[in-house]
């Protein structure tokens, strides 16, 4: 039968049902346990044997075995599947009085996806399988579209993404995925609790970008009569409030970027971003490493984990290696002995890197040899240490290193999963920076924000000194989940418009 002819079938079964007096959409159902409550609670019920205490359960059909008096089916609920036993003789004793046909209804009226509650006793078949046994039963919700055969190994990963609501019923390790999730965000919020931070919001929509080099999604303010633009970062804003006073502050908050797509990469993405006062960029290391671990810890009760079958160690202290040593170990150069960009360039082309004509310092030039050579091979954690000035305009100037800050970048399975920096207080020195940003914004790039001048007004009132990180949150549910893209750590990923004969890419 053809998708059109079964929804056909089933809409004439809702019919049916209404005939018989029955509403096909239920309004309210009382449980009193879950799948695996009764898996777990009489794991030890031998074969055969039956336990004489009534439950009550609902969930999704997802499989059923029609035979004469007798029928099976596989109920799924939120947290695992069980049999239902359903017998014609114990169910028409129970509801003949509601429903004297009630065992044909529940065979001809019910099918796969449509969602039952039922009730009875616990007994385990002989065959060893434990199950409900069942008395009485409602068709609480009636599935009009069939639930896919063959969901496991489709090769349209995209459908998958697109009808996540499907996804989610047929593949109970998404469930598993969503759930870590929001156990990863509960553990960041406890951690950051007890250790005395506060989650302020902070604006979606800006009159500036900024706290980050990314191409702003823009929107229009019918009232107000101006652009304004959703948000890249929430790091400005955070700042100010350290500036206002607060110590120890953070938010857990979306982030849109109007950039590419990948699996490693979505427009829409959620970060952490934690602020310190009197803490330098050492400080936040500590924490980051304290705040993924005890989060690894709680989610997963284990710091010995497996991601795409490489075996990923979380145990503290992660390795800590500067930008420059990290590049002289992979390509035998020193990049500090450089003192002109032709002389980084001619010896970065040597050792095999390619796509330089962009970079206008030595600085840069560093960091793109780090991005070819180095970034892929961090699978351990590591703390990346002491990035060049260039590529860092929030970031404070290293104390004993000219031309570089305080900045550290966390790489793990060869992604960066966490950026912080000894924060820039002096505001001299931060509008010189937000104006060469301006400076490229005007020639053309895209990505280069402006100068946002009510931030450089509150650095003059004084921030302390400030320690402060972002942390990907969907890059560290990819990493403690084993999801090989950043589509699957979201539960409802952006995706092109589907278009009929058009393969999704």
């Amino acid at each position: 039968m053809s998708s059109d002819e079964i929804r056909a079938a089933r809409l004439e079964k809702v019919a049916q049902l209404r005939q018989l007096g029955f509403d096909p959409y239920a309004y309210q159902w009382e449980s009193t346990h879950h799948a695996a409550d009764l898996q777990e609670k009489y794991a030890d019920l031998a074969s055969g044997e039956e336990v004489d205490v009534e439950v009550a359960i609902a969930g999704r059909i997802l499989a059923r075995r029609v035979f004469g008096k007798l029928a099976f089916f596989t109920l799924q609920d939120e947290t695992g599947a069980i049999q239902l036993y359903l017998d014609k003789t114990r169910i028409q004793e129970s509801m003949a009085e509601r429903d004297p046909d009630a065992f044909n209804h529940v065979k001809q009226l019910t099918d796969v996806g449509d969602i039952l509650g039922v009730r009875g006793t616990i007994k385990r078949t002989e065959k060893g399988e434990l199950s409900v046994y069942v008395k009485q039963y409602a068709i609480l919700t009636k599935s009009l579209l069939p639930l896919p055969d063959k969901w496991h190994g489709l090769t349209d990963v995209a459908k998958r993404y697109r009808q996540r609501y499907v996804d989610l019923i047929v593949n109970p390790e998404v469930r598993t995925t969503f759930r870590r999730r929001a156990l990863t965000t509960a553990a960041i919020r406890r951690y950051l609790d007890q250790h005395g931070f506060i989650e302020i919001e902070t604006p979606v929509l800006q009159a500036e970008a900024g706290g980050a080099e990314a191409r702003p999604f823009i929107t229009y303010h019918n009232t107000l009569e101006m652009d304004l633009y959703l948000r890249i970062a929430t790091e400005l804003h955070l700042k100010r409030l350290i500036v206002g006073g607060f110590e120890r502050v953070f938010e857990l908050g979306r982030i849109f970027r109007n950039e590419g797509v990948s699996t490693r990469h979505n427009p829409e993405f959620t970060t952490l971003e934690v602020y310190q006062a009197y803490a330098d960029y050492r400080d936040i290391m500590a924490l980051v490493e304290g705040l993924i671990t005890t989060a690894a810890q709680d989610v997963l009760g284990t710091l010995q984990i497996t991601y795409q079958g490489q075996a990923i160690d979380l145990t503290p202290p992660w390795r800590r290696a500067t930008m420059h040593d990290l590049v002289q170990e992979q390509t035998g150069i020193d990049f500090s002995q450089f003192k002109t960009l032709d002389e980084a360039k001619t010896a970065a082309k040597a050792a095999g890197l390619v796509d330089l004509d962009k970079c206008a310092s030595v600085g840069h030039v560093l960091n793109e040899a780090f991005e070819q050579k180095v970034e892929g091979q961090l699978t351990q954690p590591t703390f990346v240490l002491e990035y060049p000035v260039e590529i860092s305009p929030l970031a404070k100037p290293h104390r004993d290193k000219p031309g570089l800050v305080e900045r550290f970048e966390l790489f793990v399975v060869g992604r960066e999963t966490a950026n912080g920096f000894s924060e820039l207080t002096d505001p001299i020195d931060q509008r010189e920076r937000f104006e060469a940003q301006a400076a490229r914004k005007a020639a053309g790039d895209l990505e280069a924000p402006g100068v946002d001048e009510d931030f450089l007004t509150a650095l003059e009132y004084g921030m302390p000194p400030t320690g402060g990180v972002g942390i990907g949150i969907d890059r560290l549910v990819m990493l403690l989940c084993d999801c090989a893209s950043i589509r699957d750590a979201i539960a409802f990923p952006l995706l092109k418009p589907e278009k009929p004969d058009e393969e999704e890419t």
